[in-house]
């Protein structure tokens, strides 16, 4: 959820607030991506103590939500894998 609404900002309400002069749009979304990257970064930290996770995936884990499309990247890479997340292991089996 934070990297969608990472991208409508950068795609759909920045550009709505300075082609048209909408800013209500980027406000709204700009909260909830807030509120979503304090969630996400929390998590990460969770995470990264309840798997033991090495410093360096929890913060790849961290950096990715500071790239557009990184924190897809993290799921596939870091967060389905059964090697960083033992529950993975059980849902790739279905």
């Amino acid at each position: 959820m934070e990297g969608i609404t990472l991208l409508l900002l950068i795609f759909v309400t920045m550009p709505m607030k300075y082609l048209v002069n909408a800013p209500m749009p980027n406000e709204i979304i700009g909260m909830l991506h807030g509120v979503l990257f304090l969630a996400y970064s929390g998590l990460v930290v969770w995470a990264t103590f309840k798997y033991k996770w090495p410093i360096w995936i929890g913060a790849l884990a961290f950096i990715a939500s500071f790239v557009p499309f990184g924190t897809f990247l993290a799921d596939d890479k870091i967060f389905k894998n059964p090697k960083y997340n033992p529950k993975a292991l059980h849902e790739n089996e279905r």
